[in-house]
């Protein structure tokens, strides 16, 4: 089973304010977040996590960047190992208040034949060179893979009086504390140990940090920090999870195609109100998907062919059945709901499926040998802040 250990944490100092360097991780930052952030100010995370400059010069810029912010004493090492307490106090779809509570630390990697870290999505053929050659350069872990595991873990955790706090754009507050009790530390340690973690968001940080293993170890490195990556872990359980779909948009089909008449064949296509509030209410009460387009929106319950032929139980699968029988055409990948109608109202995409979200049961199926779901099958919210913690991985 997995090693997790406590490791000496980067941090910003004591008296830096962490709403002005704080970033959210790499994967969904856009070039207008990237300027705000920077905005903030001349130390934010988002600098290393996403530094600027070409190919030729970036990386070398952010190791650069890293190693000055070190000498000025912007960022400190903690003086002993600890893991570090980490929870999201935010509102869920439904306006509740939710909380996720796990603990960061270093997970051992393992390989895709070892079974101890196991991928709960197949990954896109998406360029990992980035976050391979930024590691390379920084030998910094910049922001947390999320992990799951199936063992007890929240309840193991003393409370806390005094944290690290900061609150992102979205209101939700994320708090960090060290945890250096050698009886609290043993407890976690061997919570985790007790069974493989399932990714949860990070599939492609992983893979990246498993190479960089790969590398250090055939050349001659022996066993170092580059066999650990730094995650964050979460109990699998319903209360500590907001797990949200990722929907699809779709562009280059031919000008004149009826979409809605086209995946007639695979669903029961009938019009509905526009995408609101009450969109993913209608869509469960139905037992559909939901499609936009510029003409109007339809609700669109799969066919019994169609479930049958999926290879999950799951609105990724049965989509990807109905794409499969379509035009050649492009697809992406958009959270929300209202960024999905925005998307087409602006002419961005011709059309925008909405899914419904895949279940904490199906998510831990897949951790039990089950089968991957299709990629961008779950949106777990909400992300880990960048910036909170590093993790010295070379």
């Amino acid at each position: 089973m997995p090693r997790f250990l406590p490791f000496p944490g980067m941090r910003y100092a004591d008296a830096t304010d962490l709403d002005a360097v704080a970033a959210p991780p790499y994967d969904v930052v856009s070039p207008d977040d990237w300027a705000r952030l920077a905005s903030r100010s001349e130390h934010n995370a988002i600098l290393i996590e996403v530094p600027a400059g070409d190919a030729g010069t970036k990386y070398r810029h952010a190791a650069d960047l890293l190693a000055a912010w070190r000498a000025e004493g912007v960022l400190v090492t903690d003086s002993v190992p600890a893991f570090y307490g980490y929870r999201m106090s935010f509102d869920d779809e439904q306006g509740q208040p939710r909380q996720t509570t796990g603990v960061i630390g270093a997970l051992e990697l393992s390989g895709p034949d070892e079974g101890e870290i196991l991928p709960h999505e197949r990954t896109t053929p998406k360029d990992k060179a980035d976050r391979l050659e930024l590691l390379r350069s920084t030998q910094l872990n910049t922001s947390p893979v999320w992990g799951l595991t199936p063992s007890p873990l929240t309840g193991r955790l003393q409370p806390v009086s005094k944290t690290l706090s900061t609150t992102d754009e979205d209101g939700v507050v994320h708090e960090l504390w060290l945890i250096t009790d050698r009886a609290q530390v043993d407890a976690i340690s061997d919570a985790v140990a007790a069974a493989p973690i399932t990714v949860a968001d990070g599939h492609h940080r992983t893979e990246v940090a498993l190479a960089y293993r790969d590398e250090r170890r055939a050349a001659g490195d022996g066993e170092g920090p580059w066999d650990f990556v730094m995650a964050l872990v979460v109990e699998l359980a319903p209360e500590q999870l907001d797990v949200r779909p990722i929907h699809r948009l779709i562009d280059r089909l031919p000008a004149d195609i009826d979409l809605p008449s086209l995946l007639g064949e695979w669903f029961e296509v009938s019009p509905t109100a526009p995408i609101d509030a009450t969109i993913a209410g209608r869509m469960a009460d139905s037992g559909s998907l939901a499609l936009v387009t510029a003409d109007g929106t339809w609700l669109m319950k799969p066919r019994p062919e169609t479930v049958k032929a999926a290879e999950h139980d799951l609105d990724s699968s049965r989509l990807d059945v109905a794409l499969a029988g379509i035009p050649q055409h492009g697809l992406r990948f958009q959270h929300g709901s209202d960024l999905v109608a925005a998307a087409v109202q602006k002419g961005e995409a011709q059309a925008g499926v909405l899914l419904r979200p895949a279940t904490v049961e199906q998510i831990a199926a897949t951790g039990r040998g089950e089968g991957r779901m299709p990629p961008k099958t779950t949106f777990f919210y909400p992300k880990p802040r960048t910036g909170l913690v590093f993790r010295p991985a070379g």
